[in-house]
C-alpha cells in the first residue's frame, strides 16, 4: 500500500497563485509589525489558501509484477558436434532450476533451432526478441544464452536490444578445438553449356598448424580433379558445364587429424547451365498448310536461333532464267550439311523428299551426326511413303520405322499409347485423360512397319503416329502425319500442339527435365521430394544420404504414370544425395555454403562486446577455474552483473495498481472544523 497527497484546485490556477501571494505578503507584514496573534493569523491564511487547492489524501493498493528473464538455447546444427549437445541440456536444466528459486522472477525458455534458406546462420537474438516481445522493457531482468558462440545476428550495440538489462553467454565446446574448412572466394552461378567456369577457393586450418590437404573436385558426383594444396593457398579449378540446369560441383578436402567435424571440409557450388543459343535447322520440302506451325513455334522461343529453308525450286526445274535475275536463295547444302552440321542442336525435315537437292553423301553425314549426339525430327507426309522417301537414303540406319508405302486417309483422333502415358514428352497432355481424347481429329497417317522405336502416340487402327528413338549418342523422332497444323488452327477446338512440339524438340535436344529415366530431388517448402521417372513398371529402393551423413532407405510410391515419389523432412542444410544403384541425384538445401558451418569452433569473442556493454558476462561451461553453470544472483541496482563465480539478473520494482482510495481534506466536517477552528482561534486571541 502506498500513501500520498494530491491537489485538485477549486479555482483557476492564477487565482490560487494570486491568493497565495497575497497571503505571503500579509504574513510578512504581520511578522514585521509584530502583530499580536501573528502566528495564528498566518496559520489561518495558510489553511484558507490550502483549502483553495482542494488537497486529498490518496491510498494505492499495488501488487508486485515479477521480472522476466529469458534463457535462449542454441539448437543449431553446430551444437551437435562433439559433446556440445550434452553440455547444453545440462546447462539448461541447471539454469531453470536455479532461476526458479529466485522470488519475483518469471523464467522463459526458448530454442533457436536450425536456420533456413531465408535466414542463414544462428539467430539467437531473433529468438530473444520473439520471446520477450510481449514484455515491457522495465520488466526485463536479462537474458542468458547457451551457445557455442557462433551467432550471426548480434546487434551492433546494446541499445538495439530494446531493454537495459544484462546479457550473459554460456559457451559450450572446448577451448582448443581444431577444424579444417573450404572457403569459396569466387563461385559462379551461371555458365554457358559447352564452356567452362572457374571456381576459386582456399583451404583453412583453425586451431592447428597448416598441413597439406588433398582436395577432390566432383561435378554431379563425377570426379573431375584431385590435387594436394597448402592451407591458405588460393586454388583455381576450371569446371566444364556439360548440360543445362543445375550442375552440382563439390570441392572436398581431406580431414585434419583431430578436427571437430568434417562437414565443412566440403563446399558446394550450384552452377546453372544455360545455352547461349539453340541452333535449329528447319528444311521444308515444299510449301504446305502446316509449314508455318513449325516456324511460329521455333521463332517464338527467344533461345532458338532458327535457320529455315523451303525448297521452292528443285534442280530439275529449269526455265532458262539467268541466275542474276532469280530472287530465290540457293540452298547452301555443302555449308549446312558438311561444314557446319555439328553446330546445330536439331535438324527438322518437314515433308522433305529426295528431290536432287541433297546428295546421298550428305544423308550419310546426317546419320553420323545423329550417332555422334545430334538430333533429327522428321515430320512426315505422303512424301515419306513415296519412292523418293528419305528412308531410301543412309538415314534408314537411324530412322525408327520403315514406310510400308501406304497412307491412311480418314478421320482419327490421336491417342497416347501405354508407353506414351509414361513418357515425359506426352505424359499429361491437356485433353489426353478423356476417352476419346479432347482434341480435334486428323485426316492423314503414313503407315509403317518394322518399328524399332518407342511408339508414344497412335492413330487410326492403333497405327504408330509419333515414334521416338535413341541412336548412338543422339536422338531421332518420327511424326507420321502432317496434320498437326489442324490443332494450331483451332479446328474442332484444336489441341495441345505447343506443349507437344516444344516438349518433343526439347527432348531431342536432351533437356534434362524430359529424360525417360531420371532420379530427381525436389525441394517443396520444408519437404524434400524424391522422384523417380521411369518407363518401367516398378522402381528400386532409394538410398538417401543427408548432409550430416545419415543414411536411410526409401520406398517410392506411384504418383502418376511413369512417376514414383516419396518425401522426407529436409531438416538439415547442405548437400543431399539419393541413388538407386544406377542413377544418382544431388540437391543443395538452403545456401550453397551455410554460415552455420563456415566456422564451427566455439568462441566467446563474438558476444563479448555486447555482453560487456550490458554489464553481462561471457564464460565457457568448461572453464577450468569455475567449471559448470555459475551461481545466479538477483541484483536490485548495479552497473555490473558478474563476478568470479556468479552472474546477476536485474530485478525490477514494478507493480500494478489494484485499487485507489481518495479522502478530501477540506471536504465535509473535517474541512469545516479546520477553517472555523482557525478563525475562532484568531478571534479568541484578539479578545484577550
Amino acid at each position: 500500500m502506498n500513501l500520498g497527497i494530491s491537489f485538485a484546485p477549486l479555482l483557476p490556477s492564477y487565482v490560487v497563485w494570486t491568493a497565495m501571494g497575497v497571503a505571503i505578503a500579509m504574513a510578512v507584514l504581520l511578522v514585521v509589525v509584530r502583530s499580536p496573534g501573528a502566528t495564528l493569523r498566518i496559520v489561518a491564511l495558510a489553511l484558507l489558501v490550502l483549502a483553495l487547492t482542494n488537497p486529498s489524501l490518496t491510498r494505492e493498493d499495488r501488487d508486485p509484477i515479477p521480472s522476466v528473464a529469458a534463457i535462449i538455447v542454441d539448437k543449431s546444427p553446430s551444437q551437435n558436434f562433439a559433446d556440445r549437445g550434452a553440455q547444453t541440456e545440462a546447462a539448461r536444466a541447471a539454469l531453470v532450476d536455479r532461476l526458479s528459486r529466485i522470488p519475483g522472477l518469471e523464467v522463459r525458455v526458448a530454442e533457436a533451432s536450425q536456420s533456413d534458406g531465408e535466414n542463414d546462420g544462428t539467430r539467437l537474438f531473433t529468438a530473444l526478441s520473439s520471446t520477450l516481445a510481449d514484455v515491457p522493457p522495465d520488466r526485463i531482468a536479462g537474458a542468458i544464452l547457451i551457445t557455442d558462440g557462433r551467432v550471426h545476428d548480434v546487434p551492433a550495440d546494446a541499445a538495439a536490444l530494446g531493454f537495459a538489462a544484462p546479457v550473459h553467454a554460456l559457451i559450450t565446446g572446448k577451448k582448443d578445438e581444431r577444424d579444417r574448412r573450404v572457403v569459396l572466394i569466387t563461385a559462379p552461378r551461371f555458365g554457358i553449356v559447352g564452356q567452362s567456369q572457374t571456381i576459386v577457393f582456399r583451404v583453412e586450418d583453425q586451431g592447428a598448424p597448416p598441413s597439406p590437404a588433398r582436395i577432390e573436385v566432383r561435378r554431379d558426383g563425377e570426379a573431375l580433379e584431385s590435387r594436394t594444396v597448402t592451407p591458405g593457398q588460393v586454388v583455381r579449378v576450371d569446371v566444364p558445364i556439360p548440360h543445362p540446369g543445375a550442375n552440382i560441383v563439390e570441392i572436398e578436402a581431406s580431414p585434419l587429424e583431430g578436427e571437430l567435424t568434417p562437414i565443412n571440409n566440403r563446399a558446394v557450388v550450384s552452377i546453372d547451365g544455360v545455352r547461349d543459343k539453340l541452333r535449329v535447322l528447319l528444311v521444308s520440302g515444299e510449301p504446305h498448310a502446316g509449314e508455318r506451325t513449325w516456324r511460329n513455334l521455333l521463332k517464338s522461343d527467344a533461345s532458338v536461333d532458327l535457320v529455315h529453308f523451303t525448297i521452292l525450286r528443285p534442280p530439275e526445274k529449269q526455265d532458262g532464267t539467268p541466275i542474276n535475275e532469280l530472287s530465290l536463295i540457293a540452298f547452301p547444302t555443302r555449308e549446312l550439311f558438311q561444314q557446319k552440321i555439328n553446330e546445330f542442336q536439331l535438324i527438322i525435315f518437314d515433308r522433305y523428299a529426295r528431290q536432287g537437292v541433297l546428295p546421298i553423301i550428305y544423308f550419310d553425314n546426317i546419320a553420323k551426326y545423329v550417332q555422334d549426339g545430334g538430333a533429327v525430327l522428321v515430320a512426315a507426309g505422303p512424301d515419306y511413303a513415296s519412292p523418293t522417301s528419305i528412308w531410301r537414303t543412309p538415314l534408314d540406319a537411324v530412322l525408327p520405322a520403315e514406310p510400308s508405302g501406304e497412307v491412311t486417309e480418314r478421320p482419327f483422333r490421336a491417342e497416347l499409347t501405354e508407353p506414351g502415358k509414361r513418357h515425359p514428352v506426352t505424359r499429361g497432355l491437356e485433353g489426353a485423360d478423356s476417352n476419346p481424347p479432347h482434341w480435334s481429329r486428323w485426316f492423314r497417317l503414313v503407315d509403317t512397319k518394322s518399328n524399332t522405336g518407342t511408339n508414344v502416340m497412335q492413330g487410326a487402327d492403333n497405327k504408330p503416329l509419333l515414334v521416338l528413338s535413341r541412336q548412338g549418342e543422339g536422338r531421332i523422332a518420327l511424326l507420321l502425319s502432317d496434320h498437326i497444323w489442324l490443332w494450331a488452327r483451332g479446328f474442332e477446338g484444336g489441341g495441345p500442339h505447343i506443349d507437344l512440339l516444344r516438349r518433343l524438340s526439347h527432348w531431342l535436344m536432351k533437356q534434362p527435365d524430359l529424360e525417360e529415366e531420371a532420379l530427381r530431388l525436389i525441394l517443396n517448402g520444408r519437404d524434400l521430394v524424391v522422384q523417380r521417372q521411369t518407363m518401367a513398371d516398378s522402381v528400386e529402393e532409394i538410398t538417401l544420404t543427408s548432409p550430416m551423413g545419415a543414411v536411410r532407405k526409401l520406398t517410392l510410391s506411384a504418383f502418376e504414370p511413369g512417376v514414383w515419389r516419396s518425401s522426407v523432412n529436409a531438416n538439415e542444410l547442405g548437400l543431399w544425395r539419393a541413388t538407386d544403384g544406377k542413377l544418382t541425384a544431388l540437391i543443395n538445401v538452403g545456401p550453397a555454403n551455410p554460415r552455420e558451418f563456415a566456422e564451427v569452433t566455439s568462441t566467446g569473442e563474438v558476444l563479448r562486446a555486447l555482453a560487456s556493454a550490458t554489464g553481462g558476462d561471457v564464460r565457457r561451461l568448461t572453464d577450468a577455474t569455475a567449471p559448470g553453470v555459475p551461481r545466479v544472483i538477483a541484483v536490485r541496482s548495479s552497473t555490473t552483473y558478474k563476478g568470479d563465480d556468479w552472474i546477476g539478473l536485474k530485478m525490477r520494482d514494478v507493480s500494478v495498481v489494484r485499487g485507489i482510495g481518495v479522502l478530501p481534506i477540506f471536504a465535509g466536517i473535517i474541512g469545516l472544523l479546520l477553517l472555523v477552528g482557525s478563525l475562532a482561534a484568531t478571534w479568541a486571541k484578539e479578545g484577550r
